[in-house]
């Protein structure tokens, strides 16, 4: 088990947890992630590792409240225990020195640029940071984020925040030239929502600018084994625990990747409908 220290709020569906980890804490490198279990007969789900204290022994995950465990996560509070908290698992990327690195994060996907982009700040890396959100009020972790990078730039589709659009409009401003000082980006690292990180590897195609995503498919046991994250890149099948979950997202097969990950929403849908209904039965016996 994993005893939560601290929980924040970031918004009505994104919760922050701090969390007791010491083992996984000392191993850690920025961009893996950890698998989660909330209860004995629950599923076990990938997280990021948003940031880490090793002399402090924990890490910090982020979590949307979009399925049946990842609301029983966001329902625990300070000093409860996680089930299960297993890692550091997946691949560290390799960023090679020099040159502007971007980092684009859409909606909660923004929490796992933090540690990633602030190592690369820290070693003397040009770094620059784009996150999106519908609205201003949910835009998350701005504060941090600015003091992890040299740049921070925000969008909003509603324009009540920074750049008026997605955040492909901004990061093409970039590419053309017209970033306000900031240059041209030699590389991005894009961490979100599928159909963002699709829209990033076609924004940065044509020019022909390293690109990675972070894939995120269904997992099993983080090991390999399972065969459940399975990702095509150029003609290989890859591992997303073992091989990522960094991968170069021109080759990536993305109509593949979000098929398989619509190939249980039908029983997500009836999880929920359960969860529902034991939540309203229990409701009725106070």
């Amino acid at each position: 088990m994993a005893r939560i220290i601290s929980k924040r709020i970031l918004t009505p569906l994104t919760k922050l947890f701090v969390i007791d980890a010491p083992l996984i804490a000392a191993a850690v490198r920025p961009g893996q992630f950890v698998i989660v279990r909330v209860r004995e007969d629950g599923e076990r789900i990938p997280l990021t590792i948003a940031d880490f204290d090793r002399e402090r022994g924990e890490i910090i995950i982020v979590v949307q409240e979009v399925g049946v465990t990842t609301r029983l996560l966001g329902a625990l509070e300070e000093g409860d225990d996680i089930l299960d908290v297993a890692g550091p698992m997946g691949a560290a990327p390799e960023i090679a020195p020099g040159g502007h690195t971007v980092g684009v994060g859409g909606g909660f996907g923004a929490a796992a640029l933090l540690c990633l982009m602030r190592d690369l700040h820290q070693r003397g890396e040009q770094t620059t940071v784009i996150i999106g959100a519908r609205n201003k009020e949910l835009l998350i972790l701005t504060d941090e984020l600015s003091a992890a990078c040299g740049h921070l730039e925000l969008c909003t589709d509603d324009g009540s925040s920074g750049f008026k659009g997605f955040v492909t409009g901004r990061l093409q401003q970039l590419i053309d030239g017209d970033g306000g000082g900031l240059p041209p980006p030699d590389r991005v690292l894009a961490i979100g929502p599928m159909p963002m990180m699709r829209a990033v590897a076609e924004t940065t195609r044509s020019a022909g600018i390293e690109t990675l995503a972070s894939m995120d498919p269904l997992m099993i046991d983080g090991t390999g084994m399972c065969g459940g994250c399975r990702v095509t890149v150029g003609d290989e099948v890859k591992f997303a625990c073992v091989d990522g979950p960094f991968f170069d997202a021109h080759q990536v097969d993305f109509d593949e990747a979000v098929r398989r990950n619509k190939m249980y929403a039908d029983m997500e849908s009836q999880a929920a409908e359960r969860q529902a209904r034991a939540l309203q039965a229990a409701a009725g016996t106070t």
